[in-house]
């Protein structure tokens, strides 16, 4: 299978239908619009089965994988669920990626491919049910073009493999059938999908389509693709966000050859942050990026702060101990939210002697992504062609109309493989400087950010503090849990309502609500201006971090197995309703917690001294996660020897991509706990580089990640994209517990390590 298809470009093909309505079960495809069809679906005998997919007369097809692929491999699984609908033979399938969708109806955008939003564990589960009614779609057209020609009820006529094959066992290619296919009118009722049992495609393994070219370097990047005449753009950022551009000299910079202008950039005060310039900016346009670099450098800029300069991490922090500590109980601070409260905490506590208090902290956290924010551009008065890393491109599409007023169908945007996105690619303050450039120099601008400007100027996790009680009875079982969160939220400014900040920080069904029956979980709102937003796995992974170290120190304060206080917290396998809807499956929790304790040697190994073994659980939507880990300790430096993870996602599309999503997630978190964290002194990010903002080596993570997927094909697939990162972190910090007896409460665990140690 590959991801090229060459074909020639003297015509369009000929398109019988596709577009809005292909993804709406029942909505007749004759009645939707043309999608817009990129390069690769150009030729001389392509046949348009809708949105998605295209055959060629020759059987070749091409189906479109619609949402962005920030790595998560989307652009695998989503095909992969209409080739299997299709009957397809994968070698015989392309995959291309479609860009934005866009028509204009009355001036109001209609989306031709419904969901394109990458990079938040949804993409999967978003395209179950359509895209699987697209290939089941296409698939009917094939069978009825086969009927007609054949003169045999489409009834008594299969598919397999990219033929229709008739009962007496004469085969009809895909291809020789597409342009008949074409004509077929639109049956009045949906196709059915396939039954389960005759998938081909959807559980089988396959490579991502995209590993050969990544690995050779032939992966086409934003900044890859050549737009002729194109400037170059640097920009300075203002130090503080909210700071102002009070002096500039750019006599030194308008000398140097090349140079073309020199812009000065403004947020919009009436736009949600990631819509508007991060901060006040001076950009250098130049003939090329070394010259926009030097002039950048030329110039002589004095900014004024502004009210974040007065802010810095560690008050924030002393800040929010406040709130959470006991203290602020005594003094009846009430909390910005309840976010749950079952039973009577207060009535337990009163009555019980055991109490066991931990306070946990994380720190501030940067994207980093490997490709940084860039964006190329090209913006007149009649239309806007963009190309961009972008995980929610209708979003940057907004971006663009707001500052452009160009009706919908005149804005086009492109969406490359992206290198990382992390959720910082779901804000577009980079492509609004690109498009207010672009509009000022009036030819096509490529911007591009440096690494000091990526960790400089992004849009943070916040930090959080969290205090955990745990009320314990005579039989040593927890009969109350008290959970208090102060953190930044991450919603501020984005048109949330004040009562819902919270759910960017706290999960109100996180473990072990539920589980416990006297439960408490309370919010702190930290007023802050720093700059902040969405992040992988938010809020699970502070979370996780947090409560499932503090199960492990309830284990070690009873004198109980780890493992064995996990189940008994669970108890028995039943399905326990959640606040948000959906259900707690104990027993799915049960089942990966005995997997990869099994894999690791939990049992035989737990009692012995120093053994280096973590282990710690979680629960995201429908999916459920459990990581083992072993460490150990050589010359006062951390080794992790192994790391087990096991999941239950559901019904799987293609294995080999959840075990990569696993495994690199794993890996993620691991380095985050290990090194990670943004601090702020004055308003400003006290990291800039690679060179304080450590990833980790190879040499500090394990060789391997061993994973183990729990059937589940009697569930829809779920998302897993950052499913793997909660769990890791505290599963290290456990291990590491058991190694040396230090308990890590504070990231990164490097730092906290050597300083405790």
């Amino acid at each position: 299978m590959s991801n090229h298809h060459k074909l020639s470009r003297r015509g369009f093909l000929k398109v019988l239908t596709g577009g809005v309505g292909a993804l709406v079960v029942g909505i007749p495809l004759a009645r939707a619009t043309h999608a817009p069809i990129p390069p690769a679906f150009l030729g001389d005998t392509l046949f348009d089965l809708g949105s998605y997919v295209r055959i060629d007369a020759d059987g070749n097809i091409i189906i479109a994988a619609r949402d962005p692929d920030t790595g998560t491999g989307v652009a695998t699984a989503l095909p992969r669920i209409i080739a299997d609908e299709l009957d397809a033979e994968w070698s015989r399938v392309s995959v291309v990626l479609p860009g934005l969708g866009v028509k204009g109806t009355h001036g109001k955008p209609q989306w031709t491919y419904g969901h394109q939003l990458g990079g938040t564990g949804n993409s999967i589960p978003a395209a179950w049910e359509d895209l699987r009614q697209m290939g089941a779609l296409a698939r009917y057209l094939l069978l009825q073009a086969a009927a007609k020609r054949l003169g045999v009820p489409a009834t008594q006529l299969r598919s397999q493999k990219g033929q229709i094959i008739a009962p007496n066992g004469q085969r009809i290619s895909y291809g020789a059938l597409a342009t008949d296919a074409a004509t077929i009118p639109q049956p009045k009722t949906p196709p059915l999908p396939k039954r389960a049992d005759r998938y081909s495609l959807i559980g089988r393994s396959a490579g991502d389509i995209n590993a050969r070219s990544i690995v050779c370097g032939q992966t086409p990047y934003t900044l890859d693709h050549q737009t002729g005449d194109a400037a170059v753009a640097v920009l300075a950022h203002c130090p503080w966000r909210d700071g102002q551009l009070k002096r500039i000299d750019t006599s030194a910079t308008l000398l140097v050859k090349g140079v073309l202008k020199v812009v000065q950039l403004n947020p919009d005060p009436k736009c949600q942050p990631g819509q508007t310039p991060i901060a006040p900016a001076v950009a250098v346009v130049a003939d090329s990026l070394w010259t926009a670099l030097e002039g950048r450098r030329r110039l002589k800029l004095v900014w004024q702060p502004g009210q974040s300069s007065r802010e810095s991490s560690a008050l924030l922090e002393q800040k929010a101990q406040r709130l959470v500590s006991h203290a602020s109980a005594r003094n009846k601070t009430p909390p910005t939210t309840r976010v749950r409260d079952d039973g009577n905490v207060d009535k337990v506590a009163r009555h019980t002697a055991h109490r066991l208090d931990a306070l946990y902290y994380q720190p501030w956290l940067a994207h980093a992504t490997a490709e940084t924010m860039c964006c190329i551009a090209h913006v007149d008065k009649h239309q806007a062609r963009l190309i961009v890393p972008t995980q929610a491109p209708k979003r940057a599409w907004a971006v663009v109309q707001s500052l452009t007023g160009l009706p919908p169908e005149k804005i086009q945007i492109e969406v490359p493989r992206i290198g990382g996105g992390y959720g910082r690619r779901l804000d577009h303050d980079y492509v609004a400087e690109a498009v207010m450039l672009a509009k000022v120099i009036k030819r096509p601008l490529r911007l591009m950010w440096t690494r000091d400007d990526d960790l400089l100027h992004d849009w943070y996790r916040p930090a959080s503090t969290h205090h955990l009680s745990a009320i314990i009875d005579q039989h040593h079982r927890v009969i109350a849990w008290d959970q208090k969160l102060a953190s930044a939220s991450a919603l501020v400014g984005r048109g949330v309502p004040e009562d819902q900040l919270w759910t960017s920080e706290v999960d109100a069904d996180q473990l072990p609500a539920g589980l416990v029956s006297n439960y408490r979980s309370d919010w702190y709102n930290l007023a802050s201006t720093l700059p902040r937003g969405p992040h992988r796995a938010m809020p699970h992974l502070t979370n996780a971090f947090a409560v499932q170290s503090f199960i492990d120190e309830l284990a070690h304060f009873l004198h109980k197995d780890p493992l064995r206080m996990q189940q008994q917290l669970l108890g028995n396998a039943r399905h326990i309703p959640l606040r948000n809807g959906g259900v707690l499956d104990t027993g799915r929790l049960h089942r990966v917690l005995q997997r990869v304790a099994g894999r690791i040697g939990w049992k035989k190994y737990w009692r012995s001294s120093g053994n280096g073994l973590g282990i710690a659980c979680w629960r995201i939507g429908d999916a459920y996660v459990a990581h083992a880990i072993k460490v150990a300790f050589q010359a006062r430096t951390l080794r992790i020897e192994r790391a087990v993870c096991a999941v239950d996602v559901g019904r799987v599309i293609n294995p080999k991509g959840l075990e990569n999503q696993v495994t690199g997630a794993t890996l993620d978190a691991l380095g985050c706990a290990l090194n990670l964290a943004i601090s702020f002194e004055a308003g400003q990010a006290q990291q800039h580089n690679w060179k304080d903002y450590p990833i980790a080596r190879m040499a500090q993570l394990p060789r391997d990640v061993e994973v183990i997927v729990v059937p589940s094909d009697d569930r829809p697939p779920t998302g897993a994209s950052f499913l793997a990162m909660p769990s890791a972190a505290p599963a290290l910090a456990n291990a590491v517990f058991r190694a040396c007896a230090v308990r890590v409460r504070r990231l990164p665990l490097t730092k906290e390590l050597l300083r405790m140690l």
